[in-house]
């Protein structure tokens, strides 16, 4: 039995895991700016937060490795694996696979900095760490730009889920923290 290297299943296998990486990539952002906030009560400690924020971005990193494996595999579009991690260096939707690797590149560099965290210090790490606040937003328009699903509605709507779950978790941050008079 042999597997096409094109056709709807890669399609729709692409187009699935890009889909489950952004949802989880808004949960691990959530998740991040709540352990940032220091969130924590009786029914939900913080060690519980710190703890899914960690297993879901692994989780992001499984589901972006197949949502650029299936990409590069499908041999319908002729994307190269070189793409993934160099901006701009496929000629098929330049600029929104080209955010695609910027995001990707962010991405790795959150992990990097995370597993040299004890090496780099707390402060270097933190100023790091920012780069996830950029890595989901240039994730988020690769997704407009390429999905071929972007405009029928419940990936619309999952998308402005996606992002109102951002806006409200990152609004509730920065008024507990001008509350407490920090950063």
């Amino acid at each position: 039995m042999s597997m096409a290297l094109n056709g709807p299943g890669l399609w729709y296998a692409t187009r699935a895991t890009g889909l489950v990486t952004l949802l989880l990539l808004t949960a691990g952002m959530l998740l991040g700016i709540i352990t940032a906030g220091r969130f924590a009560s009786e029914n939900w400690p913080r060690f519980l937060t710190v703890g899914l924020h960690r297993n879901i971005t692994l989780l992001v990193l499984v589901f972006l490795t197949l949502h650029v494996g299936t990409t590069v595999v499908d041999t319908y579009t002729s994307i190269p694996a070189t793409a993934a991690v160099i901006p701009f260096a496929s000629s098929y939707k330049a600029p929104w696979l080209g955010l695609g690797a910027v995001a990707v590149d962010l991405l790795i560099a959150v992990l990097v900095t995370s597993l040299l965290r004890g090496r780099l210090g707390l402060r270097a790490w933190r100023r790091l760490h920012w780069l996830a606040y950029a890595c989901w937003p240039v994730a988020l328009i690769h997704g407009l730009g390429t999905g071929t699903d972007r405009r029928t509605l419940w990936v619309f709507a999952a998308t402005l889920g996606c992002v109102a779950v951002v806006a409200a978790a990152a609004t509730w941050r920065l008024a507990t923290a001008s509350r407490a008079g920090t950063r």
